[in-house]
């Protein structure tokens, strides 16, 4: 059944891209063609509204049924190589604009269909939701370990390029440590004496900013280069701090306790995360009662809409892209041109404003805030370039 299904979805495919007919595979039949587990019995697609009575003449060699139509849908069935497809349209609705509508190749054939993340806001399609999770959780780990390679490959050396050698950096935190944690700090409040985790703490110079100020602090990152030079930085501004080398889903029960007054996230982070999901449920888990989430990332306006070279600004992206990208990993810059060729790319799925609060809502934290932020250059006047974010543990 499978070899039949997927040679018509690609069948049929063909067809309609040869036709110039725009469409998109949805239902089961789209979780299908993105690798999810989900049975699927039949075919559901859907073409572009003002062109379905074309289709239906388009496939008459199928004999499709009479179609049936609703004041918003109309619809029709048949049978391609022993499968059983039904074909629809949503009245006034333009295909190539879904947000959630991608490209994916199968064999060699493109196929166009509806992504599964749209299935999280779908209440028929919810009951598909732990497939979903299960199947973004298997590919987390493969992308991870991709990612960890990355960020594992002379780190250490693009940190002291860009920061100096960590006694040198230790000392400029000291004389001004929370001017490193604008503009998130003012949410957190008196750092003295509270049990502070930074997930995904990177080069621990926000960390060892906390413990200057009198918190309790530890770093969850999966690169052990970051963790060296941490803790020399840690060291060298005679503070201490528990540096965990570990991927955050990764985290025992031991380490994720409920005794946290604050878990931060700042600045690059999110888009190493192919599900949101677990990663709430983790910080939930992580805080205490009335503990406060802090994230504190660059704005998707920026990172996936538009692109800036000084006082140009061009929109070059699709804000809504539910793509999951291989890019340059982010310390690249920083390392000599002749050794940039040899690095890793990491994998990368970057989220919308939309995605996160909706991801957030659902895990049972409370969001109080969502302050966004301009960039301190003049000719980013207006535009939105990071954004801090408060959720609580009630």
């Amino acid at each position: 059944m499978e070899a039949s299904y997927y040679h018509t979805i690609t069948i049929l495919a063909n067809m309609l891209a040869e036709a110039n007919i725009p469409y998109q595979y949805t239902g089961r039949s789209a979780l299908f063609i993105q690798g999810v587990d989900a049975e699927a019995d039949g075919i559901e697609l859907d073409v572009q509204w003002d062109v379905f009575n074309e289709v239906l003449v388009h496939f008459g060699a199928y004999s499709p049924t009479p179609p049936e139509r609703s004041p918003d849908r109309a619809s029709f069935t048949m049978e391609v190589e022993g499968v059983s497809v039904k074909v629809g349209c949503r009245y006034n609705t333009t295909i190539k604009t879904d947000p959630y509508r991608l490209s994916i190749m199968l064999g060699n054939t493109v196929v166009w269909c509806r992504s599964l993340y749209s299935y999280f806001y779908d209440d028929e399609m919810k009951r598909y939701s732990a497939e979903i999770h299960a199947y973004l959780a298997a590919e987390q780990q493969g992308f991870t370990a991709e990612n960890e390679q990355a960020w594992n490959q002379n780190n250490y050396l693009a940190l002291v390029n860009r920061y100096g050698e960590p006694g040198e950096v230790a000392a400029k935190i000291k004389q001004n440590p929370k001017w490193r944690l604008h503009p998130f700090y003012k949410y957190i409040g008196e750092a003295k004496d509270k049990k502070i985790t930074h997930l995904m703490g990177s080069n621990g110079v926000k960390a060892v900013a906390l413990a200057i100020l009198g918190a309790s602090v530890k770093v969850v990152d999966f690169s052990r280069e970051n963790a060296a030079f941490a803790n020399e930085l840690a060291g060298g501004a005679g503070v201490s701090i528990d540096y965990i080398v570990s991927d955050v889903l990764s985290l025992t029960e031991e380490h994720a306790a409920g005794n946290q007054d604050v878990v931060l996230m700042e600045l690059g982070v999110l888009h190493y995360l192919i599900d949101l999901q677990p990663l709430f449920a983790k910080i939930k888990e992580m805080l205490k009662p009335g503990g406060r989430f802090i994230l504190h990332e660059f704005h998707p306006i920026s990172t996936k809409l538009i692109t800036s070279n000084g006082k140009k600004h061009k929109i070059a992206g699709n804000y809504f892209a539910p793509e999951i990208e291989n890019n340059v990993v982010a310390f690249s810059k920083h390392m000599p041109d002749e050794e940039k060729g040899g690095l890793s790319k990491v994998v990368q799925r970057k989220w919308t404003i939309g995605e996160l609060i909706t991801a957030i809502s659902q895990s049972g934290l409370v969001i109080k805030v969502l302050e966004e932020e301009p960039n301190h250059k003049i000719h980013d006047i207006g535009i939105p370039k990071t954004y801090t974010l408060v959720a609580e543990r009630v």
